[in-house]
């Protein structure tokens, strides 16, 4: 069954979720969303990602309720900012190049996901033959300083769980 559909779960949503687009259960809506799904589960299959390995669960709630905390306080930090225009001409926004131990492309990618989350923030750049990321702040003081809390608050963690 996995030669001739590598993903079936997968063609499976599709199916339904084609269905329920269609707002129809025709043959003709089943026989196309069948084809869609089908070539949704080969695409996927063609991409080849990579196998997560997860090792230490426990650390996730941690970090989720950390990743709540941080997105709430960098939600009134950026208000702050724009609701105070008198402010503005001393804040600066910059860029940040942050060298990363990880390495794991599931942990890389939920580390984006955090930053890009957090209000004040944004994943730029990846540099994978350096290990260096580019990180763009709003309001940048110190570079160091956002340095030490990617790598103590967010990198350290998910390498606990992805590496």
């Amino acid at each position: 069954m996995r030669r001739v559909l590598p993903h079936p779960l997968l063609a499976l949503f599709l199916l339904v979720a084609w269905l329920l687009l269609v707002e129809s259960v025709s043959p003709g809506a089943v026989l196309l969303g069948s084809v869609v799904a089908a070539c949704g589960s080969w695409a996927l299959a063609s991409l080849a990602p990579p196998r997560a390995r997860l090792r230490r669960l426990a650390v996730v709630p941690g970090l989720l309720l950390d990743v709540l905390v941080e997105v709430m306080r960098s939600n009134v930090a950026v208000a702050r900012i724009i609701m105070r225009p008198a402010d503005r001409g001393a804040r600066r926004s910059g860029f940040v190049r942050i060298p990363l131990d990880m390495r794991a492309p599931y942990g890389l990618a939920s580390l984006a996901c955090i930053l890009t989350a957090t209000p004040g923030t944004v994943w730029v750049d990846y540099d994978s033959a350096e290990g260096t990321m580019l990180l763009h702040v709003l309001d940048l003081v110190d570079e160091a300083e956002w340095a030490r809390i990617v790598k103590e608050r967010w990198e350290r963690r998910l390498m606990e769980i992805f590496e």
